[in-house]
């Protein structure tokens, strides 16, 4: 029960990794009950090739620096457009969009649980841009007060 425990920990530490890259639509989904080949999936999406490469890095550099985890198996690192990391007792997918509507892997496991992804905090150096150099959000780009037609 204890390794159970601590894997989900490191998956859900891979999620929060992820995430940190901007990841979209991620999900972890709980394989232990469906007898398969690993305990866990968690699938990410990215919007393009390099933000793809960008969040599977962030996933093996938050898990071999605080973990001590290594992938026994990668693939995908050339085109990018599906980066798989195999830890064995889970798996993390990132993939672009279109190629993860493709596949569907949530349809093809649909009968496994889903797990709720951690909660994120932003990090303090984005709070102290936001509040102390642009509190008004004009360095934000998007429609804004003045560029709206006036009714």
């Amino acid at each position: 029960m204890e390794t159970e425990k601590n894997t989900l920990d490191i998956v859900k530490a891979a999620a929060a990794a992820a995430m940190s890259r901007r990841a979209q639509d991620g999900v972890i989904l709980d394989l232990r009950e469906l007898d398969g080949f690993t305990d866990f999936f968690a699938i990410f999406s990215g919007v393009s090739d390099i933000q793809v490469e960008g969040i599977s890095q962030a996933v093996l550099e938050e898990l071999e620096t605080k973990w001590e985890q290594r992938p026994w198996h990668q693939e995908g690192e050339r085109k990018a457009d599906w980066i798989l990391l195999d830890y064995v007792d889970f798996v993390v997918h990132v993939f672009l969009a279109e190629r993860r509507a493709y596949y569907n892997l949530e349809r093809l496991w649909a009968e496994a649980g889903r797990i709720d992804l951690p909660e994120l905090t932003m990090p303090s150096h984005q709070e102290i841009w936001e509040k102390e150099i642009d509190p008004d959000g004009a360095l934000v780009f998007g429609e804004h007060e003045e560029d709206t037609p006036e009714a």
